[in-house]
């Protein structure tokens, strides 16, 4: 469940940072409005949505299905329409600058969380019902791969890699460059709400630390460490860094330097991440498979 979320985390980042080359490290702020504005949809509404449903007749999880979607697609929404008040009027930034308002952004929301007693402030935000499951993750977790897949491939990715490629050409050339980074900070924002609020409904609880500098900073090498631009490499990173700190458990007083050390190794060796730029694809396994024989 956790290894879906972060997929959806750092394939939304992926659409900024590595389409776009934009450089945003402020992401657990949009996964933190979105984790806190779907879990007050479902506390607020749809509990009772779903128990009039049940009341009727209608199994417990279909029951559920409607009032979690419209409470993802609110936390979504929500993220995104503050994807694009940060971005629109800090994309003529670029580089380190934006880095820093996107920072900035995201400790706003974590302090702004802490100091408002609706959500729980300090204290945390318990009692959200826990009805996310697999089904669901792995619904959000394929909608954001296909999402980008297409992206990518489609005119508007193309200006979307041109922008990150050489944004005075890309310009010059006609492309709508302020439109674009903007876009494609409200996409991203939208799918980091979604994972927000499937996070929210897995753990029936949210504390404002989940959503610190540090979570930005996690999902940012997963996008790094997969290779900018290439879906299925943050796919693969998240899978990866989700799974790392367990399989080191056992070494519990070491196990962060060796994380740590591992993270050095992976790109020192493979600088431009796990799959650079390219896509797995089953064309790309015929043709090992050929060369291979």
């Amino acid at each position: 469940m956790l290894c879906g979320i972060n997929v959806i985390l750092a394939v939304s980042l992926n659409l900024i940072n590595g389409f776009t080359g934009q450089f945003s490290i402020g992401h657990a702020g949009f996964m933190a409005i979105g984790a806190y504005g779907s879990a007050m949809i479902t506390m607020h509404a749809g509990r009772g949505w779903a128990a009039a449903l049940g009341a009727s007749g209608i199994p417990p999880a279909l029951a559920e299905a409607g009032p979690l979607l419209i409470a993802l697609l609110g936390g979504g929404l929500l993220a995104a329409l503050a994807g694009y008040l940060v971005g629109l009027p800090s994309l003529r930034l670029r580089g380190d600058y934006l880095a820093i308002v996107t920072l900035g952004f995201g400790e706003i929301i974590r302090v702004l969380i802490l100091n408002i007693n609706a959500v729980g402030g300090p204290r945390g935000l318990p009692g959200i019902p826990g009805w996310a499951n697999f089904f669901w993750v792995g619904a959000g977790v394929l909608a954001v791969i296909l999402f980008s897949r297409h992206l990518a491939t489609s005119t508007h990715g193309r200006a979307l890699f041109a922008i990150r490629d050489d944004e005075v050409a890309a310009e010059a050339l006609g492309v709508d460059t302020t439109r674009y980074k903007v876009l494609a900070f409200v996409i991203g924002a939208f799918f980091a709400g979604v994972a927000g609020g499937l996070f929210a409904h897995y753990l029936s609880y949210l504390n404002p630390t989940s959503f610190t500098f540090l979570k930005s900073i996690e999902v940012i090498a997963m996008v790094v460490l997969g290779g900018m631009g290439s879906v299925s490499g943050s796919v693969l990173a998240a899978i990866l860094l989700t799974l790392l700190p367990e399989l080191l458990r056992p070494v519990k007083d070491y196990r962060m330097v060796m994380y740590a050390l591992m993270l050095i190794t992976l790109m020192i060796t493979r600088p431009q991440g796990l799959m650079g730029s390219r896509e797995l694809s089953l064309a790309m396994f015929r043709r090992r498979r050929a060369a291979a024989a």
